[in-house]
């Protein structure tokens, strides 16, 4: 066991976030663990003190200092102006990696899913939740979905990294690139790319939507899922629930040099005070957390004391079912069950060994990226126009040219409506009209100026405009639907 005492960050939280955490450092400290704890404040007193991200100035520095942090859930208050502070901290100290596990603890906690055990590695800070967000009409908001190679090639490497120094044996990616082709698309390219480095692991990919399906009907069938953030954020809540609970999952989050651990669900405020809620989502988290600061044998040591309560049918309300439970137990007293069963391992359910885990020595880098010839050969331009006559307005501008560029469609929704539109489709008033050549031959920035003075002469509103570019010869934008 190390015997220097790690320094972490612990923040108590809201509702029945300080009875959670003060159970799971009991447990933890009781396992042999040894840690320093500097408490912050975080959550809704924070953001009622005027403070939109639910954290102080002063709290940053405590986490710069530790660089491990032990997080109970909190509550954000509502109406709007006050951000989502999980998902500051994970962008502010770069933590990339979501790492959910989600197992069947059959038949002790009830599931419909006996032989469930996988992992769900989460990309953690761009997608929608890069939370680029805008209305641009008085009908139509956009949400910009942002995808990078760096920080898809850093979540695929540690999704096998992780797979492999666990003992899994397949990572599955899933996406939905036969519709968005580009952003989706880099990832399904990036993930069959790094799996040619993973030869003893096995690969697949899945369209989301069935993979989903697949993950709700027969999720042993998987191991390691990797996933954009918003699949990710979705899917590993319903992964933890068809468990038997979201109430037992535990996450990390990881980065470089900087690590957050948590339950997944909420602070639960009409459950707070009352010696109910259970307190293992933060458990388990809490035992990631050991791992990661190579305490894996007090981690294990945690994990199976937890395994016995479970099958000794110790349970709290949320779990606790006639004939399989045989105590129903408040918050406190199922610490304290799992404190009396230290040192033992389960007999039914498959006792955790850590013993292979080295801690935080997952560490990726993005490798250089390969510098493409970038040519400018167009450009999409946004109207804010409320008559919904698709060939009006284009009869309005076709002749609106500059260098080799000149109006080849307009969208409504993405929706090819003019040229040759379909009547039948519906409009808002909302409108991309993309200026191009048919055969990408470059154009200049002064051309899209002239087109750009065009379009304002002929009285329209521009609310957006998005060049469009060849990298390598290759078309960087997505044709409209109906072209």
């Amino acid at each position: 066991m190390t015997q220097k005492k790690v320094p972490i960050t612990v923040a108590y939280g809201d509702g029945i976030g300080p009875e959670i955490m003060e159970a799971t450092l009991d447990i933890i400290k009781a396992a042999g663990a040894q840690i320093e704890i500097d408490t912050i404040e975080i959550g809704e007193k924070v953001y009622t003190r005027g403070h939109s991200s639910g954290i102080e100035p002063s709290a940053w520095d405590s986490l710069r200092k530790t660089r491990v942090f032990l997080k109970a859930p909190i509550t954000t208050p509502q109406g709007g102006g006050f951000k989502s502070l999980n998902v500051t901290i994970r962008k502010v100290i770069g933590l990339y990696a979501n790492i959910r596990p989600c197992n069947s603890l059959h038949p002790f906690v009830q599931t419909k899913h006996h032989k469930m055990d996988l992992i769900i590695v989460r990309e953690n800070e761009e997608d929608l939740y890069a939370g680029i967000e805008h209305q641009q009409t008085d009908e139509v908001t956009q949400c910009l979905k942002v995808i990078s190679k760096p920080g898809t090639e850093k979540i695929i490497r540690y999704a096998f990294e992780y797979a492999r120094q666990y003992g899994r044996k397949k990572v599955t990616c899933f996406t939905k690139d036969n519709i968005m082709k580009i952003t989706d698309g880099l990832f399904h390219k990036m993930f069959d790319q790094i799996g040619t480095e993973y030869p003893d692991l096995e690969k697949e990919h899945w369209i989301v939507d069935i993979g989903a399906a697949k993950l709700a009907d027969t999720p042993e069938a998987f191991d390691v899922i990797v996933m954009p953030n918003l699949y990710g954020d979705i899917l590993s809540d319903v992964a933890a629930q068809i468990t038997g609970s979201v109430g037992l999952a535990g996450s990390a989050n990881i980065g470089d040099g900087f690590a957050m651990f948590e339950a997944i669900h909420g602070s639960a405020p009409r459950r707070a005070g009352q010696n109910l809620a259970n307190p293992s989502g933060l458990l388990l988290g809490a035992v990631q957390m050991l791992v990661h600061i190579n305490q894996s044998d007090v981690a294990e040591k945690v994990h199976n004391a937890w395994l016995c309560t479970l099958e000794d049918g110790v349970h709290t309300y949320d779990i606790f079912k006639e004939g399989t439970s045989k105590q129903k137990v408040g918050t406190k007293e199922f610490a304290q069950a799992i404190i009396q069963r230290l040192g033992k391992k389960p007999h039914s359910l498959k006792a955790i060994d850590y013993s292979n885990a080295v801690g935080k020595t997952i560490e990726v880098k993005a490798s250089p990226t390969k510098i493409a010839k970038k040519e400018l050969v167009g450009v999409d331009i946004f109207l804010h126009v409320k008559d919904r006559d698709p060939n009006k307005l284009g009869n309005a501008i076709k002749e609106i040219s500059a260098g080799k560029m000149h109006l080849t469609m307009i969208t409504n929704r993405g929706v090819k409506v003019y040229p040759d539109g379909m009547p039948e489709t519906f409009c808002t008033d909302h409108w991309r009209c993309r200026f191009k050549n048919e055969q990408l031959e470059p154009s200049t920035h002064k051309d899209i100026v002239s087109i750009y003075q065009q379009v304002m002469d002929a009285g329209f509103e521009i609310i957006k405009t998005e060049n469009l570019y060849t990298f390598d010869g290759v078309a960087g934008f997505s044709a409209g639907q109906g072209q």
